[in-house]
Order: structure tokens, then C-alpha cells, then sequence
């Protein structure tokens, strides 16, 4: 817990390393007695930075609780929150970042009926341009002489290009977590957008993606509408997952817990195929779950035999395309147990509360991973299930994610649109011998672990100072 009466976090106007996210390492819940709680994040992004000492990081105060501890002069050493209105912030994150370039990179759109970029579009990307230079101006008041930057995702595509007119003394890094669209797609967005998009990133000394293919379709777009990337560098930094972590924590009580209550819920002697995802319209769940279901119907040996252990967890449920695809999962769920199940087996076990240490449990009770999406950055639960296994995984996985770069060679890759495709591959999967699964186990793991958050992100701060 947190007191109103704690002491802001000191100003660092001499930070030689800066981070800037839409989300940042804490955040606070205001409680009915009117004190505040913090809660630290995780993920890649939080443990990487924590191989740096001295470093800030600039992030957006995102909801009552942050704005509050921000009025309140309530912080944490090398934390900087921004207070951007809420208004301007939903037009940002929501109506821009979330329902546009989001979308634009995952190939998202129904494009018969969808994008409409329309006066409300430029009301809300001149949202966007404000939400971006509040992060510029930050960050160019608290930087020190010649300080390395590292602007995070398509929340602050524009910060660059921004803070380097601020600042161009500095040093500045931009890192896409998603994919980027190809040039044909990505000129679904007006001209003079996608110009100034590209333009953003462009003011960074180097611009870094998680595949080579991501950067080489930022390269393609940038020659086709700028000609050229210009003195700014592309790298690639595949993230890694954090195995020591993983295995430390999966073997934690809590676990052992939720493993044990996994069991009951499939039943002796089944095996199990295993998804845990977000409800993101591009992690696929709905396709994967129809190819489960023809999965039932091809190979009806596997009726009572198998178990579809689907952990879907909400995801920006403010917006209603999120609301109703969350349903359809439900729905779909519900359909396949009605149709299948007996009494004493229920075909899909599904779980839409996120439970982190029950996520843990199911990758290491799995015998296939099922990672199907339509696209993905990278696809971190591709890469951790491997690591906590602990008797072999076989891993289904989309040649659309990331992940298919390092991992594809030990995977069964199947294209994210072929139901049936993806139900044969299931099956192979499940018929896997001990030997080769193991086999493919390791080799997953070793290429999963092969650049860790913390050396992710020390790479990257070494390639942007050696510039």
C-alpha cells in the first residue's frame, strides 16, 4: 500500500537512459478509504529494463488510480506518469492505437465495409498527435546531454520524430512489439497519415522490430512512400522467454494447486491440448476452436480421449468488436461441450479470468500447444510452453506469429485460416511418439531462451549507442 503523504519520485533531468510506454512498471487503485495501492507489472518490457540501474521511465497515467497518485505527487524512483487528459487518452489509445494501427498491422479489417476514415478519425488522431508530444516534451525535460531513449510500440510512433526536434542531441531507439503491414496494406490509411506514421519512426537513430520480417516491411513501406529509410538503421531483436523465471515460478505452490484442480477437470488418463491467449481478435481462438471441433468429427477416436484445456482471457473489453468476440468464444465453447460431451467427459474446459499461475499449470500439464493466430508479433506463450513442459510438448503454431522464425523447425506449422489443416495438424500432434516430442521439446526451448528479456533489451541499448 501506498500513502497519499509518500514523496514524489525525484526529477531526473540528467537520465542517461529513458523508456517511454503507453503502460509502465506500476500502477494504482484508488480504494473507497481513499487510499492508494500499487501494483507492479510484469512482462518482457519490465524485466528486461531491470538489467539497467539508472534509467527512467515515462508512461501514462491510464486510469483513476494513476491520475490520482499523480495529483497526489505520489511515485516510485525512475517512474515518470503523465497525467494526459482521459479524453485524449481514450481518443489515442482507444480510437487510434487500438482500432486503427493495430488493426492496419494485423490485417484485421473487413475491408468491404471497413476502415471509414472520416472527421471523427481526425478528430481522434489529432488526439494522438497531442498524447504523443506530451511524451516528447517529457522526455526532452528529463533526458541528460547525448542520453539513449528507447520509445516503446504504435502507441508513440509519432514521439520520435517528435522529441528529436526537441532534442537533437539525442539518442533515440523505437521498438515495435507487433507486426508491421505490408506496403499494400498499410496504404489502406490515408496518404498524409502513413507519411507522418513512417516519418515518426523515422526521427529514432534506429528502429528495431521483433522479426526480420517485420522490418522488412517497414523497409518496403518507407521506399515505396518515402523512398527510403534515410540515416535511420533497422535492427531485429527476437524477445526471448525468461526461462529462469518460468521454471522458478511454475514450480511454485500455487501452481501444484491449479494443476491438480486441471486434472480433476480432464479426467484420468487424456490427454491435453492447451491454448491460453488474450481475447485478441488476432489470436485466432474461435477458428481454433472450430478446428477442434473438426478435430471430434474426422477422428472420432479421439471422442472422450481428449481434452481442449482454452484459457481466453478478456481483452479491451471497452471495445464492443472485443465484447462480442469474447462471446462468440463463449458461445462456441459452450456449443462444442452440448454437442460432444458425455457425462463423465467435457470435451473444452475454458477459463475467461485471467489466472497466471493456472496458465502455468496448464503449459505444464500440456501435451499439444495450440498457437494459431492470424498474425502476431511474436507469440511469447509459443515460446514458454516448452520451457515449463515437463513431460514434452508438441507445439501446434501459425506460420503468422513471429515465433515461427525461430521456432518452426521443431513446430507443425499450419496456415491460421485452414480449419481442417489445423485439425490434422492437431491430430498429429496428439500421435507424436514420447521420443520425438521430447526431442522437439528441447530444441523449442533452446531457441525460445536464446536472447532473454534482459539481454533483449541491453542489445539494443548497446546498438543504439555504438550508432
Amino acid at each position: 500500500m501506498v500513502s497519499e503523504h509518500a514523496e514524489p519520485a525525484a526529477a531526473a533531468s540528467t537520465a542517461q537512459v529513458l523508456v517511454a510506454s503507453n503502460r509502465g512498471p506500476v500502477s494504482y487503485t484508488l480504494g473507497e478509504d481513499g487510499t492508494l495501492d500499487a501494483k507492479r507489472g510484469g512482462g518482457g518490457l519490465v524485466s528486461g529494463l531491470s538489467a539497467v540501474d539508472d534509467k527512467l521511465w515515462v508512461c501514462a497515467a491510464l486510469g483513476d488510480g494513476d491520475r490520482e497518485a499523480v495529483r497526489r505527487g505520489v511515485g516510485e524512483a525512475g517512474v515518470r506518469m503523465l497525467d494526459i487528459a482521459a479524453g485524449i487518452h481514450a481518443d489515442a489509445y482507444n480510437g487510434i492505437a487500438n482500432s486503427v494501427l493495430w488493426f492496419v498491422h494485423h490485417l484485421l479489417y473487413q475491408t468491404p465495409v471497413e476502415p471509414v476514415f472520416d472527421a471523427e478519425f481526425r478528430r481522434q488522431w489529432a488526439s494522438y498527435e497531442t498524447y504523443n508530444r506530451a511524451f516528447a516534451r517529457a522526455l526532452a525535460e528529463e533526458a541528460g546531454p547525448e542520453a539513449s531513449v528507447l520509445v516503446q510500440d504504435y502507441h508513440l510512433a509519432l514521439v520520435p520524430g517528435m522529441l528529436r526536434e526537441l532534442r537533437p542531441d539525442l539518442r533515440i531507439g523505437h521498438f515495435s512489439h507487433t507486426p508491421w503491414a505490408p506496403v499494400d496494406y498499410f496504404r489502406l490509411l490515408p496518404d498524409d497519415i502513413a507519411e507522418q506514421l513512417l516519418r515518426g519512426i523515422l526521427g529514432a537513430d534506429r528502429a528495431a522490430f521483433l522479426t526480420r520480417r517485420w522490418a522488412d516491411a517497414f523497409i518496403g513501406c518507407c521506399t515505396e512512400i518515402l523512398g527510403g529509410t534515410g540515416r535511420t538503421r533497422i535492427g531485429v531483436h527476437g524477445l526471448g522467454a525468461d526461462a529462469d523465471f518460468l521454471r522458478r515460478r511454475s514450480q511454485e505452490p500455487d501452481v501444484t494447486e491449479r494443476m491438480a484442480a486441471l486434472r480433476e477437470q480432464v479426467g484420468e488418463g487424456r490427454k491435453t491440448i492447451v491454448r491460453v491467449d488474450r481475447t485478441e481478435l488476432s489470436k485466432n481462438i474461435v477458428r481454433g476452436l472450430h478446428a477442434y471441433r473438426a478435430l471430434l468429427d474426422t477422428h472420432p477416436e479421439w471422442r472422450e480421449r481428449v481434452v481442449h484445456i482454452a484459457f481466453a482471457y478478456p481483452s479491451r473489453q471497452d471495445l464492443a468488436v472485443y465484447r462480442d468476440y469474447t462471446a462468440a468464444v463463449q458461445t462456441l465453447a459452450t456449443e462444442i461441450n452440448g454437442a460432444y460431451g458425455t457425462e463423465g467427459w467435457t470435451p473444452v474446459v475454458l477459463h475467461v479470468k485471467d489466472d497466471f499461475a493456472r496458465s502455468l499449470a496448464a503449459y505444464r500439464l500440456a501435451d499439444v500447444a495450440l498457437v494459431n493466430p492470424i498474425r502476431d508479433g511474436m507469440n511469447l506463450v509459443a515460446k514458454e510452453v516448452p520451457v515449463v513442459s515437463d513431460h514434452g510438448c508438441a507445439l501446434v503454431l501459425s506460420r503468422e506469429a513471429g515465433a515461427y522464425e525461430e521456432l518452426g523447425e521443431d513446430a507443425i506449422v499450419v496456415n491460421p485460416y485452414d480449419v481442417t489443416g489445423t485439425a490434422e495438424a492437431l491430430h498429429e500432434a496428439l500421435t507424436m511418439s514420447g521420443d520425438e516430442r521430447s526431442g522437439r521439446t528441447k530444441r523449442l526451448a533452446e531457441a525460445a531462451t536464446a536472447l532473454p528479456p534482459q539481454q533483449w533489451f541491453l542489445d539494443q541499448l548497446e546498438a543504439l549507442r555504438q550508432g
